[in-house]
């Protein structure tokens, strides 16, 4: 696992790096786990844009993840490490003792050939499944349940862990990728090991064409907009409009406004993620 550098032959060649792929031992999606994917480019079901700049891209499948793990007691064999369009992170294929097979995320120093399983009596090794009252304090954490039964929801991202910081009454303590500490059920599931995939975010991308086959559209400034159009927008040749507050197209601040708005869950969260 690493990060492939090109040489500069082209000008669109010149600074790109990709993933060399390495860890990679599977190159198609196992058929019984995979669907083709439908695109909506952003569109409702009105036709309606509500999403911008998205639309064309390659193809894609989609792979059935298991992020519930809920064969509990049931080993498994890794029988193969595959990549994943749909997300960051790499998946493992897991070929379980009774014949099912199924979907991880793939965690770091998870090799071809090792067992996994989920169990409170299972053994403190990457890509084991337990519940949090069953994972000793500090440990790397990832793919943890917010509500019981419901599947990992937290930390599924390449290269990141979370950690297991206390255990209060009912509720574990998880310091999160963003520096946010929060409770969440001590009966919840999480998977031991930090995410593999860790250089994905030392990729840089390169040239314009890379990312429209990511399914990504240009974006246009909006100071370079007329009036009509964004906030932004107007003036003769260049103008900065007084350095306003960036906003949308319709007038909501962005670019660190928060918009978080659950208070019901606000209670589960002790200390704020960290300012950037």
């Amino acid at each position: 696992m690493g990060i492939k550098i090109y040489k500069p032959n082209t000008p669109g060649r010149r600074d790109m790096t990709g993933n060399d792929f390495s860890v990679i031992t599977k190159r198609k999606p196992e058929r019984t786990l995979s669907k083709a994917k439908k695109r909506s480019s952003g569109r409702n079901n009105n036709g309606r844009i509500t999403v911008r700049h998205r639309g064309g891209g390659h193809k894609r499948k989609m792979r059935r993840v298991d992020f519930r793990r809920i064969k509990l007691n049931v080993p498994a064999k890794v029988a193969a490490v595959e990549y994943d369009p749909n997300r960051s992170a790499h998946l493992a294929l897991l070929h379980y003792v009774d014949g099912v097979k199924a979907y991880i995320l793939w965690p770091l120093s998870l090799k071809v050939g090792d067992m996994v399983v989920t169990s409170n009596e299972a053994d403190i090794q990457p890509g084991n499944h337990l519940q949090l009252h069953a994972i000793p304090l500090g440990t790397a954490i990832h793919n943890v349940e917010i509500k019981l039964g419901k599947g990992g929801q937290l930390i599924r991202s390449a290269g990141t862990s979370g950690q297991l910081m206390a255990k209060e009454g009912k509720y574990a303590l998880v310091r999160l990728p963003s520096g946010e500490l929060r409770k969440v059920h001590r009966e919840c599931w999480a998977t031991i090991g930090q995410i593999g995939n860790i250089d994905q975010e030392k990729i840089t991308i390169g040239k314009a064409g890379r990312t429209r086959w990511l399914g990504r559209r240009p974006s246009v400034r909006g100071v370079a907009m007329n009036p009509v159009d964004h906030p932004h927008g107007g003036g003769e040749g260049r103008s900065g409009q007084g350095n306003p507050h960036p906003v949308t197209p319709w007038g909501v601040p962005t670019k660190g406004h928060k918009t978080r708005k659950n208070s019901r869950t606000d209670k589960y969260i002790v200390r704020r993620r960290k300012k950037k």
